[in-house]
């Protein structure tokens, strides 16, 4: 019986000591290390910005070059570019893709703590800011910055993974490429493009997405699938002017009040989605998926506490039940004003902007119809074609759908918890990190379809950031020592056989 266990800690002491060799030469290396992120944190990175991808990818190639490793540009029409490179490794048996994407999610300067996203800025853990200059860093400080954490982490951590094994007087043990998205925060709409017109470079043996957050109990999870997502912004209107409410109140339909009809109408007070068909083909967790899910340790109320919830959506059911289910959020909402713009009218419209998560089964057409169709049942006209006045006077209720710029969405995607090589990406992340949460589907939607698709090879998510990193929105952190504990599993996962 203890062959076997022998055989396993034999294969995995070498990762073991790379482990403990990566730790010394990144301790003796922290300002070099945080001083090179920072020129990297500095430019801005929103996709639809072409120009600034541009430079973000010319800083890239450069950091890249470094280590010997030249980053091409994947070229497809009206996208920016995706990078890739390649790290052979004589003798090696195995190629293996390590995914990132360097683009970020759109900005509020207002609502940051400096007025600017791309100024980064070093804070304790109490917010107070911590100069650069500084020679010893607290792991618990945090760096502030546009994709701090979502999702320039991980490139840092690849740079400097590589950096590790160099000075320790190794190579990988396996052949590495390396695969930057350009606008994965946009849904990567051209992923598949770019997958079709590449596919003989992108041949591997598997992927590895380095992207999402770590377990809330900053233990080490490995996700073997993400829900799929489409977003859709849907407006409903009143007067072509905002008219006075005290004189055309109680006449002239308002909008807002519309708008949240429809709403109330997606979704019961026990969290079910209302939409005729929407559950039908979700394909459910197996016992293995059920049970790695029930070996997560309860955090709910200490996420309560964090969050200052007084509530959750459905009670009883833990987060990581949820994020395994189908969903639909709001997740913005406009019409008129409030605060130093409130004023007394009916709104001339309203706008709702809303995220639909998929679970595997689930197809995105079907799934998208549906929802067209219950909005059709619920008396609306529409049109995914802004309305024009004659469109507008001739319905009673007018309902624009469009998909607010972020493209078709992506698929769910769920791999088996067993496969062969998801076990040989454990065993290399538990030999630094030690034993490893399972988790069957990622809360968030990365662009996993086109690669277990397009490319038919399986795909494992590995996160390497803090959970409260204010991802997607203002003040967007990266806890330190999730950086440096980063480092060290990737270097263990580039070593391993």
């Amino acid at each position: 019986m203890l062959k076997p266990l022998m055989i396993i800690v034999s294969l995995l002491a070498p990762l073991m000591l790379l482990g403990q060799s990566t730790q010394e030469w990144r301790i003796l290396r922290e300002a070099e290390i945080l001083s090179e992120y920072r020129e990297l944190l500095s430019v801005p990175n929103i996709a639809h910005n072409i120009p600034d991808m541009r430079r973000n990818a010319e800083i890239l190639q450069r950091m890249f070059a470094k280590r010997g490793v030249p980053l091409q540009l994947l070229e497809v029409p009206d996208a920016p570019p995706a990078l890739f490179g390649e790290l052979r490794t004589p003798g090696a048996t195995r190629t293996i893709v390590l995914y990132a994407h360097y683009d970020g999610q759109p900005v509020t300067p207002s609502k940051w703590l400096n007025g600017d996203p791309f100024r980064p800025e070093l804070r304790d853990v109490s917010g107070k800011l911590i100069p650069w200059s500084v020679t010893k860093f607290d792991p618990e400080w945090r760096i502030h910055a546009r994709s701090a954490a979502d999702d320039k982490a991980p490139i840092m951590a690849f740079l400097a993974a590589l950096d590790a094994l160099r000075a320790a007087g190794k190579t990988p043990g396996i052949n590495l490429k390396f695969f930057l998205d350009g606008e994965e925060e946009a849904s990567s709409p051209h992923m598949q493009a770019i997958v079709e017109k590449y596919k003989p470079l992108l041949a591997s043996d598997g992927w590895i997405v380095f992207d999402g957050p770590t377990h809330p109990s900053r233990k080490q999870l490995v996700s073997f699938g993400v829900r799929g997502n489409f977003n859709l912004e849907i407006t409903v209107y009143g007067p072509d002017q905002e008219l006075h409410s005290g004189h055309y109140g109680n006449w002239a339909p308002n909008p807002a009040l519309a708008l949240a009809h429809l709403l109330a109408s997606l979704k019961d007070d026990k969290g079910r989605v209302l939409i005729r068909g929407f559950y039908d083909d979700v394909i459910p967790l197996n016992a293995f998926e059920r049970r790695a899910i029930a070996e997560m340790p309860d955090l709910e109320a200490e996420l309560r506490r964090q969050f200052d919830l007084g509530s959750v959506e459905v009670p009883g059911r833990k987060v990581q039940d949820a994020i395994n289910a189908p969903a639909l959020n709001i997740q913005g909402l406009s019409s008129a004003g409030t605060g130093a713009e409130r004023r007394n009218v009916i709104p001339t419209s309203a706008t709702a902007f809303i995220g639909v998560r998929l679970v595997k089964g689930m197809q995105l057409a079907k799934t998208r119809n549906l929802v067209i169709d219950h909005l059709r049942r619920q008396g609306c006209f529409v049109t995914e074609v802004e309305p024009d006045p004659a469109t507008k006077m001739a319905h009673e209720k007018v309902c624009y759908v469009s998909d607010a710029g972020q493209g078709a969405g992506q698929p769910a995607v769920r791999e088996p918890l067993d496969s062969e090589f998801a076990i040989g990406i454990i065993r290399a992340v538990e030999a630094v990190r030690g034993p490893v949460f399972r988790q069957p589907t990622s809360g968030g939607t990365m662009p996993l379809g086109p690669i277990t698709e397009g490319l038919r090879v399986p795909v494992v998510v590995l996160p390497i950031v803090n959970h409260d990193n204010n991802q997607h929105t203002h003040n967007e952190n990266l806890r330190l020592q999730n950086l440096w504990d980063g480092i060290e599993t990737i270097a263990s996962v580039m070593a391993m056989k």
